[in-house]
């Protein structure tokens, strides 16, 4: 029961927190609102802030060691 808790924890987590990323990422603009060089920009954005995210999940899976 503990494990589906957990899971389902982690599931919500994980949505609140790409939420965060992409509202941030866009100034908490709409993009169709954007131009072209902010669009790109945001995505950008998001994509430095996966590989971040990569980053420090494989730092932690290395830390188990």
């Amino acid at each position: 029961m503990e494990q589906i808790l957990r899971t389902i924890l982690r599931m919500v987590l994980n949505r609140g927190i790409n939420s965060g990323i992409r509202t941030m990422s866009n100034r908490g603009r709409d993009p169709r609102e954007m131009t072209p060089e902010e669009r790109a920009k945001a995505r950008g954005q998001r994509q430095n802030m996966q590989q971040a995210r990569r980053a420090v999940n494989l730092l932690r899976r290395f830390g188990r060691f």
